[in-house]
């Protein structure tokens, strides 16, 4: 069947349309964000009982593009790129971990962990990059120029952007804010030969810049901003209702910076609905760092006042904005799922990851706010004992060891430390060791 999807104005009084193929960020008539729309009348000509089975069938096998967990969705994430142009790392397919432990810990033994960060970068960033870049070739290859790929980044953007533009042979460009990206984020795109600008300013600075920067056609922008990123992020929703069988959680929390990851969420259910595979939505939570809250701010308004913020220092570094881009479409999905916005101030933050670490997982300081509001909420009655609960982890924790470590070693300022664990130095004696051991063991 010919599936199409387009450019179309996200101004519901415009709505104005655009090819795929077009190097365009915003509406030329209104000036609004685009949002990329399919043909819902020729999905929905296949029924959702042969939607399933195709996507059965191609789930972690090698045909290519299709072992992805991005590309086995091809037709309802981008069927307009040729299957010779998909540039794809096997990303996607992550676990969603029962948290067994931590969930008993809270009363919620129904709480489940969707790993993220188990990508190729380590982060969800790739779900998306690999349809931008994707969509980078296709132009390409029909003749369009374009010179490298940029994008504003503090950390997991510019590391997907790198390696995915490596595989494809494309020029990368990635402006990060110095000294707010961990050791391990940064080597990142360095060691994919993206061509690192660092600039003294924060993320909010980088992304004016990169926007300038991108009027040159010739240089494609690859921030949320750019709705291709949404196409590949929402499969994270496609691929948790398949893990639980096609049935939907009552309540998923993710983290929220730029918000991109909101309304993809949002747009990944709301398919799922209109094609037939899920019965029901669940209620979406966006958390955000205190230091960083411009739309933590918005929805204590009631969504009627909003003002974008000077964001400060969060050890959640990936969500330090103060005025996101995608705010308009993360509002709307938070409206059309009954959605709560909570924050976690830093000390929250440091015990969150630390708690989460204990029982098995190994979390990065962003999930760590996501798990903070879990925590709050559980504690209010907003979150029940009988609801099934997702968390979505973004990251790996292994780009933040310094963070982990400096908690463990009680260095982080303005943090108590509350559940460090240090190594026992000891000497090379048994008698010593096997003291020390029965010290620790008691009870």
């Amino acid at each position: 069947m010919a599936y199409t999807a387009w450019f179309e104005c996200f101004n519901e009084n415009c709505r104005k349309r655009y090819s795929l193929t077009e190097v365009i960020y915003n509406c030329g008539e209104c000036g609004s964000l685009l949002q990329v729309v399919h043909d819902m009348d020729e999905l929905s000509k296949t029924s959702a009982a042969e939607w399933v089975r195709l996507f059965d069938e191609r789930r972690m096998r090698n045909m290519w593009p299709y072992g992805s967990g991005v590309w086995r969705l091809k037709e309802w994430v981008c069927p307009e790129v040729a299957d010779t142009n998909v540039v794809s790392m096997f990303e996607g397919e992550s676990n969603l971990f029962w948290a067994e432990r931590l969930g008993a810990e809270i009363g919620l033994p129904d709480l489940w962990i969707k790993l993220c960060g188990n990508s190729h970068t380590g982060s969800f960033k790739d779900l998306g990059m690999t349809v931008l870049v994707s969509m980078v070739k296709q132009m390409k290859a029909e003749g369009k120029e374009i010179r490298a790929v940029a994008c504003a980044s503090t950390g997991d953007t510019s590391a997907a952007l790198a390696a995915y533009c490596a595989a494809a042979g494309i020029q990368s460009i990635v402006f990060l804010p110095t000294g707010k990206v961990s050791n391990e984020q940064l080597i990142q795109p360095i060691a994919n030969g993206a061509l690192v600008i660092s600039l003294d300013t924060d993320f909010d600075g980088c992304m004016k810049v990169v926007q300038k920067i991108a009027e040159d056609k010739t240089i494609y922008l690859a921030n949320s901003k750019n709705s291709l990123r949404i196409e590949g992020q929402k499969t994270v929703s496609m691929e948790m209702a398949h893990q639980f069988d096609w049935d939907v959680p009552d309540v998923v929390i993710i983290p929220g910076g730029n918000l991109g990851n909101v309304s993809a969420l949002g747009k990944g259910f709301l398919m799922m609905e209109k094609l037939g595979l899920i019965k029901k939505r669940p209620r979406i939570v966006c958390a955000q760092a205190e230091k960083a809250n411009p739309l933590y701010r918005y929805y204590k308004t009631g969504f009627t006042n909003y003002a974008p913020i000077q964001a400060q220092k969060t050890y959640a570094s990936a969500i330090q904005i103060g005025d996101p881009v995608s705010l308009e479409k993360a509002v709307k999905m938070l409206k059309e799922f009954d959605g709560i916005v909570e924050q976690a101030s830093e000390q929250e933050i440091a015990d969150a990851c630390a708690r989460g670490d204990k029982t098995g997982m190994y979390t990065c300081p962003h999930t760590g706010v996501a798990l903070a509001a879990l925590f709050k909420l559980v504690d209010r009655g907003v979150v029940r004992r009988e609801q099934k609960v997702v968390v979505v982890s973004t990251a790996h924790g292994l780009k933040f060891s310094k963070f982990k470590l400096d908690y463990h070693e009680r260095r982080l300022p303005d943090v108590e430390s509350r559940y460090s664990n240090l190594p026992l130095h000891l000497p090379p004696d048994v008698d010593a060791v096997k003291r020390a051991l029965d010290e620790r063991l008691k009870g």
